[in-house]
């Protein structure tokens, strides 16, 4: 096929292994894959599904140039859809108004995701949909005093990920004082659960429901798909319409005992439940978004990222946590980058990688929180958003 009849994809993101799988959907679909990635070696980089890789800034330590550098580099390589992997999806929703006409950016308003991403507003949104949410509000306030006076409570900032800053506290203790905004919440009893959909104007096309096997802090390193409970599924379709989303939606639930569902917070982008997609359906949906095809989940019930899943499976084996029942899943679960006929991703992961592993040794914090530093939407983001759009700056929102 040659570069003329291929369209081309530009992914914002390479390092993270939901990267990895849309790039080679896209590319089994017969599409050419770019991949922009602030990192100059990175995990997607290493796989055969791609045609380039590019370094570009940072979106938090130079927002401007990050999007200018997108910019750019759509013009130059022709492409036709702009294609959000992760957290810098609130920075890359930014290049609406942008791009050259013809361009789709497969991503919602930047006010429309930053609503979902506030865990706070989030539970506002839920109200609004008519769909339940744990009690929360903002520290500082009298209503978070109360709160945390009347249970368990749970303080996390309103822009986080990865588990960063998340902090339990049982009934009547002193709540933290925090330099960035934050929330808390009631603490809701019961199974977690997560949820990835795929949704077209306000319809849900796919939802996979899964929960964590093997747990590296508070992110699932192997994950296991059930079937959607009745519950979640009418959850999940009343926020969607409400909200009329587009794209890749997430939620992280809490179903009680009785079976009643609870939404804890919303990632308004992939999550780990993309891997559980047909690649085929996957990139379906994304290159023919009107088009009503059946999207189907592939059959594994478990999932895992190899390496992780080992490193937590030997932090166990001394009696630290459930080795047997870790041991099993690494054993048993198909591991998210291998394929025989792309190999390299997995067998390099340790050297493209090591800027990652290397500075969470450095901070003694999880990978995941690592890999987000220079990607994360946080307050400091949305301050400076805030005074560019009071100014009149370029970094206004579109």
């Amino acid at each position: 096929m040659s570069r003329a009849s291929q369209p081309t994809v530009l992914l914002t993101l390479g390092r993270l292994p939901k990267a990895l799988e849309v790039a080679r959907a896209l590319h089994a679909a017969g599409c050419r894959v770019i991949v922009a990635e602030p990192f100059a070696s990175h995990l997607t980089g290493a796989s055969r599904s791609i045609a380039r890789s590019v370094a570009v800034s940072s979106p938090v330590t130079d927002r401007e140039a990050y999007l200018r550098e997108l910019v750019a580099l759509v013009a130059e390589e022709g492409v036709e859809l702009v294609l959000p992997v992760s957290e810098e999806i609130l920075f890359a929703s930014l290049l609406r108004g942008r791009l050259p006409a013809g361009v789709r950016l497969a991503a919602m308003p930047h006010e429309a995701l930053l609503a979902l991403h506030d865990k706070g507003s989030f539970v506002e949104v839920c109200a609004a949909a008519g769909v339940a949410a744990p009690a929360t509000a903002r520290l500082g306030g009298p209503q978070a005093a109360a709160l945390a006076q009347a249970g368990t409570c749970v303080v996390k900032p309103v822009f986080s990920c990865s588990g960063r800053g998340v902090e339990f506290l049982e009934a009547g203790a002193l709540l933290p004082q925090r330099p960035e905004p934050c929330i808390v919440q009631r603490f809701c009893p019961g199974r977690l659960l997560s949820t990835f959909s795929i949704a077209r104007a306000g319809e849900t096309r796919l939802t996979v429901t899964y929960r964590g096997a093997v747990m590296q802090g508070s992110v699932a390193v192997c994950f296991e798909r059930i079937d959607t409970p009745p519950a979640v599924d009418a959850w999940v379709r009343g926020f969607i319409r409400h909200v009329g989303f587009d794209g890749f939606v997430s939620f992280d639930l809490v179903e009680d005992a009785a079976g009643a569902i609870s939404g804890i917070e919303c990632n308004p982008r992939a999550t780990s439940g993309i891997h559980f997609v047909e690649p085929a359906d996957l990139a379906a949906a994304l290159l023919e978004p009107a088009n009503d095809g059946p999207l189907r989940c592939r059959p594994q019930r478990f999932m895992q990222q190899f390496y992780p899943c080992l490193t937590e499976t030997q932090r166990t084996m001394f009696g630290a946590g459930p080795f047997r029942r870790n041991l099993g899943h690494l054993l048993r679960a198909r591991d998210v980058t291998w394929s025989p006929r792309d190999p390299w991703p997995l067998l390099s992961m340790p050297v493209t990688a090591w800027p990652i592993i290397a500075e969470s040794l450095r901070r003694r914090c999880t990978f995941g929180e690592v890999a987000m530093l220079d990607l994360a939407w946080t307050s400091a983001a949305g301050a400076v958003t805030a005074g560019a759009v009071a100014a009149g700056g370029a970094a206004r929102v579109e």
